[in-house]
């Protein structure tokens, strides 16, 4: 009988091991910031790596920006389904992620796993219920606000300023690792789990990094000093900080990824490489991400704010090294993980996301032909697509954000040697799974969108009427054929409409007074679990 707990527990249907899961997310990392998608200015030689030898994600959604996103990754759902669809969670607000979601590291422990998170949480902090370790995760270093200043750790954000960085604890801040950059505090925290790891129970490892996403705004964008020396050839004094900041993490990856591999879980793990949400460039939010050559930026429904930098990896694909062109979003992570994890799909119940494990593992056709990007009735802004047809009704910041901005790289300089030379490179060629240079080159070639300017497109103007766009054909949405296809146009329409009413309100609230870091000894705190604060 004990046998029987323990293999399932442990093992998948045909008793083989649960395969270890390490999900490193990005924060605010565009399109055009990896190497595989044809920028050469800031190598990612390391994620680089990964990609080739895996499966690059190619027509890969995320929500447009952090809490919606990571509210999809946890529940499966798309945030209208979960009143996370407008905004971000601050913390001094009252609300999280509701409690009457099941998410993945809860459905992962019951298949036995152990579970860490690293970094970012923003989900909610108000009240310790809504923490991570009481949602499903054995440990949890890092953060529950949306940012941080990658040294000093604090945050500044209506109005308030606090620190914010904690190793399980709810109320006190990890004074010990003041001073120290984020991103090395993330991967060393991360190595010592792996190392110290007992390999005979699977472990889900989620690295959620601070990096790229700005700090706060005396200095938003901080790496080390040496670091962005090295990108004084870029002239813009912010995307050659965002470098630094881009290089550090992408050498995190590669430490992340020799650490499994010294200590035998490699050749057992599933690893998945995804952004939240498209990059703020051109100085939105004071940042100097790119999404050249797609259009618009974060927290914009263009595919610069919702098609992801995404990759999987592991040698349990049966048909890796090729670009992966499955529609895929980021709700869909939860049931293909489960499944990859030998967990019965029933046990997830209604969900939006769906079980791509063997679509992307053995090339078949996409489970999913559509994705809802958002419905935001507060903005007035909804996008769908309904491959290869998007809908853009609406959209944000009065359409200030809704161009093209770059190039930023694609010289042609890119540089394979440094891929084969990475961390990451040197321990996949171990398990002789890196392909050749030829392959390379075509699955890169593959993985890089180019657009040309129409002269003679019909422009989009989506506070006036709604748009249409083959972004099959044209990715960079420059061309609106809402005119030219009146009955695809209203079908999307309809759809949309229909989507629209499953929604549930959003959940946001105003800023609780009491919430202020200053009542707390300048610590983002679960403020709720207390009547009155405890100090000024």
């Amino acid at each position: 009988m004990w046998f029987t707990i323990l293999l399932s527990l442990f093992c998948v249907a045909d008793g083989t091991a649960r395969p270890h899961i390490v999900f490193i997310l990005a924060d605010d990392l565009g399109w055009n910031d990896v190497g595989f998608h044809g920028s050469d200015q800031i190598p990612t030689p390391n994620i680089d790596a990964l990609a080739y030898a895996g499966l690059p994600l190619h027509n890969y959604y995320v929500s447009p920006i952090c809490t919606p996103s990571r509210s999809a990754l946890m529940t499966g759902k798309y945030p209208i389904h979960t009143g996370m669809q407008h905004g971000v969670i601050y913390g001094a607000e009252p609300r999280g992620l509701p409690l009457s979601e099941k998410i993945l590291p809860q459905y992962l422990k019951d298949l036995g796993y152990k579970t860490h998170l690293i970094g970012k949480w923003h989900l909610g902090s108000y009240k310790k219920e809504y923490l991570p370790r009481n949602r499903g995760f054995d440990t949890h270093t890092g953060y529950i606000t949306g940012k941080i200043d990658m040294y000093d750790h604090t945050n500044v954000e209506r109005g308030s300023w606090g620190f914010d960085f904690k190793r399980n604890s709810d109320a006190l801040v990890s004074d010990d690792l003041f001073g120290k950059y984020a991103t090395d505090v993330f991967t060393d925290e991360a190595i010592k789990i792996i190392s110290s790891h007992n390999n005979s129970t699977p472990l889900f490892l989620m690295v959620a990094h601070a990096a790229v996403h700005s700090g706060n705004p005396y200095e938003p964008i901080r790496a080390p000093d040496d670091v962005i020396d090295q990108f004084k050839t870029i002239e813009n004094r912010q995307r050659q900080k965002f470098a630094g900041v881009l290089t550090k993490l992408d050498e995190s990856v590669g430490r992340v990824v020799s650490a499994l591999h010294e200590h035998g879980l490699l050749n057992h793990s599933v690893i998945v490489f995804s952004t939240d949400n498209g990059g703020p460039a051109a100085g939105f939010n004071d940042n100097a991400a790119s999404n050249y050559p797609l259009r618009g930026v974060k927290n914009t429904l263009w595919e610069g704010g919702v098609r992801g930098a995404g990759l999987v990896f592991s040698p349990l694909i049966h048909k890796r090294s090729r670009a992966a062109t499955q529609l895929m979003h980021i709700s869909d992570w939860l049931p293909t993980l489960y499944s990859a994890a030998g967990g019965n799909l029933t046990a997830l119940g209604s969900i939006d996301g769906v079980n791509q494990w063997d679509a992307l593992s053995k090339d078949l056709d996409s489970e999913r032909n559509a994705v809802l990007h958002n419905i935001d009735d507060v903005w007035g802004s909804a996008a769908l697509t309904v491959w290869p047809w998007k809908l853009v009704q609406g959209t944000n910041y009065n359409g200030s954000w809704d161009s093209w901005y770059g190039p930023a790289g694609r010289r042609g300089h890119y540089d394979t040697d440094k891929v084969f030379g990475s961390r990451a490179g040197k321990a996949v060629a171990e398990l002789g799974l890196m392909p050749n240079n030829n392959t390379v080159a075509f699955i890169r070639k593959s993985t890089t969108v180019t657009c040309s300017e129409n002269t003679s497109a019909v422009r989009c103007k989506p506070l006036q009427s709604p748009c249409l766009f083959n972004v099959q054909l044209d990715p960079c949405e420059r061309n609106n054929l809402a005119d030219a296809e009146p009955a695809i146009l209203q079908r999307l329409l309809k759809d949309l409409s229909d989507l629209n009413s499953t929604a549930v309100p959003p959940n946001n609230r105003p800023l609780d007074p009491h919430g202020d870091p200053k009542f707390w000894s300048r610590v983002y705190f679960n403020f709720g679990d207390f009547d009155t604060p405890r100090s000024r």
